[in-house]
């Protein structure tokens, strides 16, 4: 459960909806439009006829600053359309955030869940107990299910936002290849910092991002080790690194062991592509200090998924699934250029 913790403490308007995805469920294009200006009228009539709608946010700890900027945007949408949203904090713990949701499906608080789930697998009986009694359910950023390769419901009847962590792999070990490109670099040593061995889902990202290194020409991964989600273990993990492999070029982590790395790595000419899109993130990108950075607008996407559920209860088509990375595109290669308008939406 430490292990979980620590990981999951890393970890982000309304915008264009994904296209493309199917639930296989019900056979609900993601591509349907979601609710318009001109609509929100028939929206409001809606929540009007069946009294203010309540969002029940069960982030992974009010602590971490990704979930409070998440709940900020689910907060404010609810706010700017006659609902009200809570924050139930289980403070990273699986098992506290399971008996939260069945709680709450037993007293019927609330007519919308948005779950970021600290694991995905255990809390599948509450989701399945919240859509049976009727709630609308949104899965928020982490898969609910044991698959890690698709953005599309794996419980019946929830509607799904999510970063897909083989997508977000893929991106990463590109940014990493486009790093030893930008400066024609043959053969590239590239250090692969993953987040936490022991979590399925980490391991997914993992194996999506050396996919994509290993079959690049001229690229060599030469350190696959643990990162994790503290400057303090990047510190570590890049210390490890440059003693086995004192001619690393590009390094690619989670964005606080980035942070760390970066400060073991001072005087030596490394590329850092992070995963994460906090201000200070963002900044290090557009400062060149890092090459790049995978980009999630974090509190956007929490007033996407307060919309979902939102209009879900309220009777109205929404989207089975969503992407995260279709909300704003182009922004999750976050190079340079990509970010050179963006300020992040949170503070790590």
């Amino acid at each position: 459960m430490a292990a979980r913790r620590t990981a999951l403490s890393a970890l982000a308007a309304l915008a264009l909806l994904a296209a493309g995805c199917v639930n296989p469920n019900t056979g609900t294009s993601a591509g349907t439009a979601a609710p318009s200006a001109s609509s929100s009228g028939s929206a409001s009539a809606a929540a009007s006829s069946g009294g203010q709608k309540r969002i029940g946010f069960f982030g992974f700890a009010r602590a971490n600053s990704f979930s409070s900027a998440t709940f900020a945007g689910v907060e404010e949408y609810a706010a700017a359309h006659g609902a009200t949203a809570e924050f139930l904090d289980p403070n990273f713990d699986a098992q506290t955030q399971v008996q939260q949701l069945q709680d709450a499906v037993t007293s019927k608080r609330f007519d919308v869940f948005v779950v970021q789930a600290n694991d995905g697998a255990a809390v599948v009986p509450a989701v399945r107990a919240a859509v049976s009694a009727g709630i609308a359910v949104v899965v928020q950023f982490t898969p609910v299910g044991t698959r890690y390769d698709t953005a599309d419901p794996q419980v019946e009847g929830t509607i799904t936002l999510v970063d897909v962590p083989t997508r977000n792999g893929e991106t990463l070990g590109r940014l990493g290849v486009e790093a030893c490109r930008s400066r024609k670099l043959n053969p590239c040593q590239v250090a692969f910092l993953e987040g936490m061995k022991a979590l399925p889902l980490d391991n997914a990202r993992t194996e999506a991002a050396l996919a994509v290194l290993k079959g690049a020409p001229g690229v060599e991964v030469k350190a696959q080790v643990e990162g994790g989600y503290t400057q303090e273990s990047g510190r570590k993990a890049m210390q490890d690194v440059l003693q086995k492999e004192p001619g690393i070029d590009v390094v690619i982590g989670a964005s606080q062991a980035v942070a760390g790395a970066e400060a073991v790595a001072k005087g030596k000419d490394v590329l850092f592509v992070a995963n994460g899109g906090s201000r200070q993130t963002v900044k290090a990108v557009q400062e060149g200090r890092w090459y790049a950075a995978y980009y999630l607008p974090v509190k956007t996407l929490g007033a996407k998924a307060a919309e979902l559920g939102l209009g879900k209860a309220q009777g109205l088509q929404v989207p089975a699934a969503t992407v995260m990375t279709d909300v704003q595109p182009g922004l999750s290669m976050g190079t340079k250029e990509a970010l050179a308008k963006v300020t992040g939406e949170y503070d790590e």
